[in-house]
């Protein structure tokens, strides 16, 4: 961000007061739209000395010009201020706005009652480039701003949160509201970060949208008007065969569900037919799960898992499949492995790989590189910790790094699944998601996507979007059963009950 502002200002000719200004204009009318009655609000705006104190001037302005008569504690010294930051005190000193200049905690102890009596508390102390803890003066006056039962509203990032990280660096301000500037940075959208950054607001600040499409950029938020598109009216001269064959490998004794749920979603995804390979005496429970779903018994070894004398006739049934979906519920026994190793090289279609099949290939990961491409795998933490030898914490710490970098390696789509759920590409394109909710924290749901992921690549020419168009849509599901069941209730069939729901609202039928 820092150096689309800079490329903004030096080559595109946006001058920096004009960037500060539509910042205040912005962040001024969120706040408004939340204190309409502004002039009856006992308002003080935290300022430093950098461009986030600037935008904090701006907002001091605007505010004043509505009748309010906001104070602005500036924690430093007028004479300090440099730029655009400076220009704007003046402007607001000029205008009559009460600006009290505190350079050090004794200063600020003798002020900080003013806390107390506010409504609005805006917190324009630390922009995006803090990467150390918050220190003296700025760690106390974060602790108080905290302390005050004040509605807090954040200029770009809450202070003492750090841009480049989701961790939290030290003592932050808590906000109920972050107006961020031009595009939402990490801290934003990932938790603990997220969890102080409150509600959160996009604002353009008139950055061209071209400087965003760089290629340097991979880092990118899945919008609804991205995969709109793959849920338009089907046409009308369209057969099941237009929409693909896919063949599930999936159960083992014990763990019929997660073929039954698999072929479920797949089938309500569109996929226009769905052949469920599982153990042979799994097959009964699996055929009477749903009508439209076909059905083909696999050799079992005596635990009632796939043998590794399964191998030729998967491979039969292969032939005349769009894609494959292999590894949920099929365990990680002795021959079922040998099975999965041997079938693995011999696909020639699209293969979605979940589950025990990820659990299988960790310890054998070089054989992704050299499968028939695309390969999609979707682990949640704990598979792709096994995956990169790691344990789930640092997978979790280090996602934004390690995802791509997985992808990349070994030329697979990775969709790390879990709250904001990583979409990686094999060029390194990286998609957060921003549905879904805690509810879908429950056995299966992993299952129905893969289902619904598989059933999409199928139906779609390009594969990272057809991948983010299910991912998505499984989180609005989600959301769609919490709203009505509550997060507690919400089990992994419920997705596919309401999944009908988010398409027609993706649709615009509904």
């Amino acid at each position: 961000m820092k150096d689309i502002d800079r490329k903004a200002i030096q080559e595109i000719g946006i001058i920096g007061p004009i960037l500060m200004e539509n910042a205040g204009i912005q962040i001024t009318r969120e706040i408004l739209t939340k204190f309409p009655d502004i002039q009856k609000e006992k308002v003080v705006i935290v300022a430093g000395k950098g461009n986030n104190g600037g935008d904090g001037f701006v907002v001091a302005r605007h505010l004043f010009n509505r009748g309010c008569r906001p104070v602005v504690l500036l924690l430093a010294m007028k004479k300090e201020l440099r730029g655009d930051a400076a220009l704007n005190a003046n402007i607001a000193g000029n205008m009559g706005i009460e600006i009290r200049e505190i350079n050090s905690v004794r200063k600020w102890s003798a002020n900080k009652r003013i806390l107390t009596k506010a409504t609005l508390l805006v917190d324009g102390i630390f922009g995006t480039g803090l990467t150390k803890p918050a220190k003296g003066l700025f760690a106390q006056a974060i602790e108080d701003i905290n302390k005050s039962k004040a509605f807090k509203a954040a200029i770009d990032i809450p202070s003492g949160l750090s841009a480049d990280t989701f961790e939290i660096i030290g003592s932050c301000v808590r906000a109920d509201l972050t107006v961020t500037l031009a595009a939402a940075k990490i801290a934003h959208v990932f938790p603990p970060a997220e969890d102080y950054v409150g509600e959160l607001k996009i604002s353009d600040i008139s950055i061209p949208p071209s400087m965003f499409a760089e290629e340097t950029l991979k880092l990118e938020w899945v919008e609804e008007d991205m995969i709109r598109p793959y849920f338009e009216c089907r046409r009308n001269d369209t057969h099941k065969g237009t929409y693909g064959h896919l063949f599930v490998v999936s159960g083992s004794l014990g763990k019929t569900g997660a073929a039954v749920m698999a072929g479920k979603a797949a089938l309500k995804m569109g996929a226009g037919l769905v052949t469920v390979g599982t153990p042979q005496s799994c097959l009964p429970i699996v055929a009477r799960s749903m009508m439209e779903l076909m059905t083909e018994p696999l050799p079992e070894t005596e635990e009632g898992t796939l043998s590794s004398q399964a191998l030729e006739k998967a491979l039969g049934l292969l032939k005349g499949k769009d894609a494959l979906m292999l590894g949920p519920g099929i365990s990680t026994h002795e021959s079922t492995t040998d099975f999965v190793i041997t079938l693995l090289p011999q696909i020639k279609i699209p293969v979605v790989l979940d589950a025990d099949a990820l659990n299988i290939l960790a310890v054998k990961t070089d054989l992704l590189k050299s499968l028939s491409k695309p390969v999609i795998v979707t682990p949640h933490p704990g598979e792709f910790a096994r995956l990169v030898r790691l344990s789930t914490e640092e997978v979790l710490a280090k996602r934004l790094e390690l995802v791509p970098q997985f992808a990349s390696e070994h030329g697979v789509y990775v969709v790390l699944k879990g709250y904001r759920t990583l979409i990686a590409a094999p060029d390194g394109r990286t998609y957060i998601n921003p549905t879904g909710n805690p509810g879908m924290a429950s056995a299966g749901s992993g299952d129905v996507l893969s289902g619904m992921i598989a059933s999409m690549i199928m139906q779609e020419k390009n594969i990272l979007e057809a991948v983010l168009a299910a991912v998505y849509i499984h989180g609005l599901s989600g959301d769609i059963g919490t709203r009505r069941l509550g997060e507690k209730f919400l089990t992994a069939g419920n997705i596919i009950t309401y999944l009908p729901a988010a398409m027609k609202i993706l649709s615009g039928n509904s």
